[in-house]
């Protein structure tokens, strides 16, 4: 019996077929305004979560059906703790906001707590040799990647009016928790930027010549302003090299780079480097962070450059860098 012939609940009603459960929380994950990452994140525990309990619809279950599925994914799977909450926040999604069911169980489902684990750090040393590496646009956005302090994400999605080359930088547009920041842009990179952006410039005035050239905007801009989803400031600085559709509204659009080339050049630069940390695009910000603080920055910058709202999230790398002894001499010494 597959998922496609799971009933519809509630019945359906004489002459009318209500939605797929599945489509309900997709309908409110964007009428809330959540990212597609978050949809599909959703969607997929959601999925699960009934499979794993037979099918049985979520008004039928509670907190026990609940604690299950998540003991199972820790026992039986073996994920991590992160993973664990991710699928409770997916539950919680579904009771709360797609079927607005009060249960007061649903404060006491224990989430997994996560281990306390200090960063991967690269040395100066291991980044340049890494960095040596790259090539291309991932190759460039790797060394944006560490000379700024942005996350992969954040990086991904840059749009071209938020780089400012007169005064040095970059504003960082609804980072992690909708904030947005300003950081550096690195005066080493700015040439090569520039040379970047003029033929991308040059890839969307031939965009717009064959009827495409519109990227999609946030909040419901289109709505409120019809031209800026093809001018020419709204437009990735790292777009994707051909026209796709977009699964949200069909339409035909170049879509911004996708992250996975990063992951990859990372992984062979890691490797081509002789590094034998499990780095990856992350562990570049993790590189940037602690080596201003190396460099005698204050932690108070550090924290609003990486756009941490609390300095006690900052406060990791000062164990960073004492991580190893490094400050202490060692009585065998």
């Amino acid at each position: 019996m597959g998922w496609r012939n799971v009933p519809d609940y509630p019945p359906k009603p004489p002459g009318g077929t209500p939605p797929k459960l599945l489509d309900q929380v997709r309908d409110r994950v964007r009428r809330l305004g959540y990212a597609k990452r978050t949809e599909l994140s959703y969607v997929h525990w959601v999925k699960r979560y009934i499979l794993f309990h037979g099918k049985r619809h979520p008004r039928d279950m509670g907190k026990q059906e609940v604690e299950a599925f998540l003991t199972s994914l820790a026992v039986e799977r073996g994920v991590a703790a992160a993973t664990q909450n991710l699928a409770l926040s997916a539950i919680l999604f579904l009771y709360r906001e797609v079927l607005a069911v009060p249960l007061p169980w649903l404060d006491d489902v224990a989430r997994a707590k996560k281990p306390a684990r200090l960063p991967v750090v690269l040395t100066r040393s291991e980044v340049q040799s890494m960095l040596e590496h790259t090539d291309g646009t991932a190759g460039m956005m790797l060394h944006l990647l560490y000379g700024t302090g942005m996350r992969l994400m954040e990086c991904v999605r840059l749009r071209v009016k938020d780089v400012d080359f007169d005064l040095h930088q970059i504003t960082v547009r609804d980072g992690k928790g909708g904030k947005d920041r300003v950081t550096m842009l690195p005066r080493s990179l700015a040439m090569s930027l520039r040379a970047h952006l003029a033929q991308v410039k040059s890839m969307h005035d031939t965009d717009l010549a064959a009827g495409y050239g519109a990227v999609w905007l946030p909040d419901a801009l289109a709505v409120k302003y019809p031209n800026a989803a093809k001018a020419w400031g709204w437009q990735y600085v790292f777009p994707a090299a051909g026209i796709s559709t977009d699964p949200r509204s069909g339409e035909r659009r170049r879509h911004h780079v996708d992250e996975k080339q990063l992951q990859r050049q990372m992984r062979k630069a890691v490797l081509a480097a002789g590094i034998a940390k499990p780095a990856t695009p992350h562990t570049l910000r993790h590189s940037f962070a602690t080596h201003l603080l190396e460099g005698g920055y204050d932690i108070r910058t550090v924290q609003e450059l990486l756009g941490h709202s609390d300095v006690s999230t900052t406060m990791i790398y000062t164990h960073v860098l004492n991580r190893g002894g490094r400050g202490v001499v060692s009585p065998l010494d």
